[in-house]
């Protein structure tokens, strides 16, 4: 983002219960039980959903003990827990078709470890990622509160919440930020779209959020009511999967960083931690957000690119967009790759990626999350490389 002048920037979030992230929760519900059951699995898991339909595809190596009939229970668990009981989707009465067959011996002796060859890369790519100074969770101020916004109505929606009443859980928010000077100062515009019962009229469905979203922002940073726009269509009775079809790997904006950074490509649910895909991102978001948590810049864009079957990355590339702080960008590509072990076996060892982890990644951002220690959740948003980094850098 610029540093100067002014100007509006703007990203979107999507509800758990929108139809590609009902689809990324199930690929990420199917991950994390091969992972229970074995945390060497490897899983590439895509699912399809639409009225009354559920399909999972892919590629598997883990215990016989996931079994179809396993996953066709935890599937519809899945989609009880996101609150779909409607005629067009509903946990159970929906048709669940399992078509996942073995992992390809091709990729398979690419990627496996073996005598004195170290594990490769699941596949060639190009990861990034970004931290800011714009909120607490060093996230883009846009994204951040999109997703917040859709996390406080899923909140009231599943507390029975009367501030909820009448909400169904497809939702999508998009938030538009004044930024004077490169810092955001104010909303000039705020859309929210949820499935609500059949008779909740649009009006009382904006009066019903108007509070919700004014408490959300910073004091002061509410749009006119003329700017904020509640289903603009005027009924949005039909949703989630019965409503349009959802694909998984659909929504990789609104899982890193809203578009305020570039993006590789490459989507995460369903894959496991051998993939880079996903694993590297994770990377790229940990050593950049640590990179701005040491106050060494108030922005990080940061670059890793992998081969198919090689351990090590091909390349390491940093940017402070002239936010640094004295620091040399070519010094703190070597830094960053001296502290951290950036091979795919080395990545998940130091976050301690191979536990069955995923599933609260699959809404509301895979970034800017509360590390949980207990459920050992979102290890990629921790800060503690912090006192190495400035150890190596002399600060």
């Amino acid at each position: 983002m610029r540093d100067t002048g002014e100007y509006l920037f703007t990203s979107e979030s999507v509800s758990e219960g929108h139809p590609d992230k009902v689809a990324d929760r199930i690929s990420d519900t199917v991950l994390d039980a091969f992972l229970a059951a074995d945390p060497y699995s490897r899983v590439a898991c895509e699912t399809l959903v639409t009225t009354n339909r559920v399909i999972l595809a892919g590629e598997t190596r883990g215990p016989e003990t996931v079994t179809p009939e396993l996953l066709t229970h935890l599937t519809r668990m899945a989609i009880r827990d996101i609150g779909y009981e409607q005629d067009g989707f509903h946990w159970a009465t929906a048709g669940v078709a399992v078509h996942l067959h073995s992992q390809s011996s091709d990729i398979a002796q690419g990627v496996d470890s073996a005598g004195n060859k170290d594990e490769g890369a699941g596949d060639q790519g190009i990861m990034f990622g970004y931290a800011c100074r714009e909120t607490a969770t060093l996230m883009p101020a846009p994204l951040y509160y999109s997703h917040e916004i859709l996390r406080t109505m899923r909140d009231l929606r599943k507390a029975g919440d009367l501030a909820a009443k009448g909400l169904l859980p497809d939702a999508k928010s998009q938030v538009t930020l004044r930024y004077v000077d490169g810092k955001p100062v104010g909303a000039t515009s705020v859309v929210v779209s949820t499935q609500h019962e059949d008779g909740l009229e649009q009006a009382e469905i904006k009066r019903m959020l108007w509070p919700l979203v004014e408490g959300i922002l910073p004091k002061g940073w509410m749009c006119s009511e003329e700017e904020f726009h509640v289903n603009p269509t005027g009924n949005f009775v039909i949703g989630g999967p019965d409503g349009d079809c959802g694909l998984t790997g659909r929504k990789i904006i609104v899982d890193t960083y809203g578009g305020a950074s570039p993006h590789g490509g490459g989507a995460f649910s369903g894959k496991d931690p051998t993939k880079v895909d996903r694993s590297a991102a994770y990377a790229c978001r940990y050593l950049a957000k640590n990179v701005v948590a040491a106050d060494l810049a108030d922005r990080c864009t940061l670059q890793i690119s992998y081969a198919i079957g090689v351990a090590r990355p091909l390349s390491v590339y940093v940017d402070l967009q002239g936010t640094g702080r004295d620091v040399d960008e070519i010094r703190l590509e070597k830094t960053l790759r001296d502290l951290m072990n950036l091979s795919p076996r080395g990545i998940r060892e130091h976050l301690h990626l191979n536990r069955p982890i995923y599933v609260p990644t699959s809404a509301y951002g895979h970034f800017g999350r509360e590390p949980d220690e207990a459920r050992g959740t979102f290890t990629w948003e921790k800060t503690d490389l912090v006192p190495a980094l400035k150890a190596a850098l002399g600060r």
